[in-house]
């Protein structure tokens, strides 16, 4: 199997999804008068248009929309409420880390989202990261985590961020041998894993079962797809059917995260001082090494080759995972770099027909958007951000000496 075929392998079931909307798409235009048909506009639909037909719940479902259900872990990793709680106290505990000094919820605040609210998060004491923080919120239902989709699992995910220099920087040994010292971890591991612990393998699995509980709620979107057509207001429908038919986006988001799980090259501009800040550069050049970037893409490259770390092929360089869209509005800024601070910037770059990449997706396009229609969409994307997701941090247990 060569290194492209298993990532399309992966997303085989994506491309069966999309041609099934198609074909019933299609059979929802005949004489079928159960439902109305999807239907598309010739023009841009504005404020004050009459013949405006907003999309219903169940045409949003025909098109691959749908809300979250329940998070399944792998078999090898099932859930229990005590895993879960032993993973919140080992994702806010700094001991994790090198320095003592980070967890996981320095860069995954609650408080800003389960992210950090910066363009490039700030990495380990000595060294600045290279890429965005994506929020944890909804993790769990990802099939491939990271920008460059390298981990397909939560508790590896985890693990690696443990371990990686420019984050938490910890060696696995370390970690098992601080957390003997502290009496309740090891009753708690003992209680959930078993007698001998604890293990490094079974920190990412109680954190990856903590994750799995940070889940979208009372988004307004949901409400509407549950049969609640008032929960968009007009502007927001408005948006919605732009975002399916005139402005393309569901043909990248789509889903019940809106998401396609897949990869795709934007031309997303680098940050101002990603080539003319030195430390930020160490972090770029490590990374190319690191991860075995060949020598004359490591000495050429001027910016985050995204997806071609992973495969090592030349038509993946500059391909980032697309995002999920719920809970924009408590995760910026936005893109793998975090180029843009608003929806707004976001919406501009989209219809501006994206930025410059030698790959770039054959998707984008200008779009000749209205003030209006920019709006429209700006209020629906608001319509998938619920509740905030707010959690005190907990009390760490202390060190002991264990004779």
């Amino acid at each position: 199997m060569t290194a492209r075929s298993w990532w399309i392998a992966l997303g085989a079931g994506a491309a069966v999804a999309v041609v099934a909307v198609v074909v019933i798409a299609l059979m929802l235009s005949s004489d079928d008068d159960s439902e109305p048909a999807v239907q598309t506009p010739t023009s841009t639909p504005s404020t004050g248009d009459e013949t405006f037909v907003p999309l219903t719940p169940f045409q949003a479902r025909v098109l691959g929309f749908d809300v979250l259900d329940e998070v399944e872990l792998p078999e090898d990793n099932p859930f229990s409420e005590a895993k879960a709680d032993l993973g919140r106290l080992l994702f806010f505990d700094p001991r994790l880390s090198a320095n003592s000094a980070i967890s996981c919820a320095s860069c995954h605040q609650p408080s800003q989202g389960w992210a950090d609210a910066l363009p490039l998060s700030f990495g380990y004491a000595g060294s600045v990261h290279w890429r965005n923080t994506p929020s944890v919120i909804n993790s769990a239902f990802h099939p491939k985590l990271d920008w460059d989709g390298k981990a397909l699992r939560l508790d590896i995910q985890a693990q690696g961020a443990i371990k990686g220099a420019v984050a938490q920087n910890m060696d696995p040994v370390l970690v098992e041998e601080r957390l003997r010292q502290i009496p309740e971890y090891v009753q708690r591991f003992d209680d959930v894993f078993g007698p001998g612990g604890p293990w490094f393998e079974d920190v990412g699995r109680a954190i990856a079962a903590f994750q799995s509980t940070i889940i979208s709620t009372n988004a307004p979107f949901d409400d509407f797809m549950e049969g609640d057509e008032a929960a968009l207001d007009e502007s927001a429908k408005r948006g919605f059917k732009l975002f399916t038919t005139t402005a393309g986006c569901s043909a990248c988001h789509r889903g019940r995260l809106l998401t396609d799980q897949d990869f795709h090259s934007l031309g997303v501009p680098a940050p101002d001082d990603f080539a003319t800040d030195p430390v930020r550069q160490i972090t770029f050049w490590y990374q190319l090494r690191a991860r075995g970037a060949p020598e004359e893409v490591y000495r050429t490259s001027k910016d985050d080759p995204g997806l071609y770390l992973v495969t090592k092929l030349e038509s993946d360089i500059g391909q980032f995972r697309t995002p999920q869209l719920r809970e924009l509005g408590h995760t910026a800024p936005y893109m793998h770099n975090g180029a843009f601070a608003t929806l707004e910037e976001v919406i501009d770059f989209y219809d501006a027909g994206g930025g410059e990449s030698p790959n770039l997706d054959p998707l984008l396009r200008p779009l000749g958007l209205s003030a209006q229609d920019k709006s429209d969409l700006i209020a629906f994307l608001r319509s998938l951000t619920g509740d905030p997701l707010i959690m005190e941090e907990p009390d760490l247990p202390p060190y002991e000496v264990i004779q």
